[in-house]
């Protein structure tokens, strides 16, 4: 009796307060992120801006990239210039031809897919006033749907989840791999990390692809394959025929998570909100689904008919 006695007042007793001071959450929000939402730069351009002295809040000047400030109260200016607050998020498709570089700028001063979205802009009449990031990229040489936005946290978001989100691509390869070397493919194979040619020590950096989907698409000397992959690696799909003695002639996408290429070549359209919430569903790890019926800009072009190229003029 006693004993129980004793376990109940010991559980009466008010728990110790802990004397650990609590963590204090940080106030405001990060300024590189910011002047993104102002569509000023994309977060590391920002950041770039930030060390550089170009930044003032509130009359100083701030160059420390752990800066955080309040952008309905802080005064925030970048070369002299207020900021007026965030701009509203848009989300477009691009149908990319060859020819162009997924960058904003480039040294190299070849044509980007900003000048790509300004000249269709203009030819159409159309005013586009908001400053897009690519999401990802499309080498120089590739071509098909690419999403630009002024979305950093789903463009970051969607980069995180390259591991997870399925991107579809028409590939025209030389040669007639064997079904021994597409099932390689399927399985998974070795290729060189980061850029072609790039070595680490005294050997090659390598890496297992993920599983891939590789199926028929077109047969001939020079087949087509439709591929699907679950990775963003750097020029993976002609690393990974490379690896199996095919060099890769063409590389159309078609496909990204929910979304399925549908406007011509050098045009582009704004997504429906519809789209938008597959994307943040694909970027959250959930499955989305496609349509099952490809548009006439996903299908192969009839033999003789030409793809996009770098002649391609946009147009809307």
């Amino acid at each position: 009796m006693n004993n129980v006695r004793k376990t109940a007042v010991k559980a009466a007793r008010p728990a110790k307060k802990s004397t650990v001071p609590a963590k204090e959450e940080p106030v405001g929000t990060r300024l590189q992120k910011i002047l993104a939402d102002a569509g000023i730069a994309s977060r590391r351009k920002a950041e770039e801006l930030i060390l550089e002295g170009r930044v003032h809040v509130n009359g100083e000047i701030v160059t420390e990239l752990g800066t955080r400030a309040d952008a309905a109260k802080d005064h925030i200016r970048v070369d002299g210039k207020l900021l007026q607050g965030p701009q509203e998020h848009r989300y477009f498709m691009v149908n990319k031809p060859r020819g162009y570089v997924t960058t904003m700028s480039d040294p190299e001063r070849r044509d980007t897919v900003v000048d790509l979205l300004k000249e269709s802009a203009r030819l159409s009449g159309k005013k586009l006033d908001t400053r897009l990031y690519p999401v990802g990229r499309l080498d120089y040489n590739s071509e098909g749907l690419l999403l630009m936005t002024n979305d950093g946290d789903l463009a970051n978001s969607l980069s995180k989840a390259a591991n997870s989100v399925e991107k579809t691509y028409l590939v025209k390869v030389a040669g007639r791999p064997t079904g021994e070397a597409l099932e390689q493919l399927r399985s998974g194979v070795m290729i060189d990390r980061g850029r072609l040619a790039e070595t680490r020590g005294n050997r090659r950096d390598r890496v297992l692809t993920a599983p891939a989907k590789v199926e028929l698409a077109r047969g001939g000397e020079n087949p087509w394959y439709e591929v699907t992959l679950t990775e963003g690696r750097n020029r993976q799909l002609r690393k990974m025929f490379e690896e199996i003695g095919h060099h890769v002639e063409k590389i159309r996408r078609i496909g990204y998570g929910a979304l399925v290429l549908d406007i011509p070549t050098g045009e582009f359209r704004e997504l429906t909100q519809g789209e938008v919430q597959a994307l943040g569903r694909a970027a959250a790890g959930k499955k989305v689904e496609r349509k099952h019926k490809l548009p006439e800009a996903a299908r192969l072009k009839q033999p003789g008919q030409k793809t996009g190229s770098r002649g391609a003029r946009p147009r809307f």
